[in-house]
Parts: structure tokens; sequence; C-alpha cells
């Protein structure tokens, strides 16, 4: 998800309702204006402005990084204890990343994040969901883009 929020930065798709307008700078691109509402970041300026910037790309690819390491060591402690019942060595964590069953099952999650993430974009140009937000309105033109 950290990698489709990076991609819709500069990314475009004519029709689907998930993409900036083509050839339009919208609200989104603005730079930062310093106001008595703004988050403390945007008051703060300077590096953390710029982390901020850019601060749900790196969380969501942060929470990737967490949740990839929890499966590692999870993958690699049931593969070791099936190892040890079979009377057979076990693998460090290290040595656990070039098991091709990690890689297996990690491959595996990652794509059906990657079917998910198509589908919304490519099914959201030619099907409608009345209210969502996710959604172009029903009677909105396949080629136009955003609501």
């Amino acid at each position: 998800m950290g990698l489709f929020i990076w991609f819709t930065v500069f990314l475009k798709q004519k029709g689907s309702s998930e993409s900036k307008k083509i050839g339009v700078k919208e609200e989104v691109d603005r730079p930062p204006k310093n106001h008595a509402n703004a988050p403390w970041a945007v008051k703060k300026g300077g590096f953390i402005l710029s982390v901020y910037k850019h601060s749900l790309t790196l969380s969501l690819l942060l929470l990737f990084l967490i949740s990839f390491v929890l499966h590692w060591y999870g993958s690699n402690k049931d593969y070791n204890q099936i190892k040890m019942l079979e009377g057979k060595t076990t693998e460090s964590m290290f040595n656990y990343l070039n098991n091709s069953r990690l890689w297996f099952e990690s491959f595996q999650n990652w794509q059906s994040e990657f079917l998910s993430v198509f589908a919304i974009i490519f099914l959201s140009i030619y099907l409608r969901e009345f209210g969502s937000p996710q959604s172009k309105p029903v009677d909105a033109p396949n080629a136009e883009t955003r609501e």
C-alpha cells in the first residue's frame, strides 16, 4: 500500500476514481502553508516537515517492514519446530532468509495485495458503487478521472 500511495503522486490512470486528474494541479499539490490550524509539523518546518510531507508512505512502508520481520520470525520458528520434531538441524534467522519456504509464503501474500490494488484501480474505471467515496458518480463517463 505504501507503493500504491507513492505511485499515485506521479502516475495517473485515465478513468480511475483513484487517480488525480490528468494535466490539472489539485489541492494536494500545493505547498504547505503555515497558518493557525496547521499541524505542528508544518509549523516546525525543515526536516520535520520533509518527513511529514511523506509520512503516509513512510508509515505504510514501516508497517510493511514490521509485518515482514514478524512473519520472518514466526515462519522461522515454525520451520525450526518442524525440523526439531524430525530430528534435523534448525536454521538461524539470517540463514532462513535463503529458504524458499519464507519467500513462497511472502509472495503468496504480496500477490493477493497487488491483485486487490489492481482491482481497485482498474475496476473503478468501469464499475460504480453508489454513495462510495472510492467510486465515481454512477452517471460519470468511464473516461472521467476522479469525482
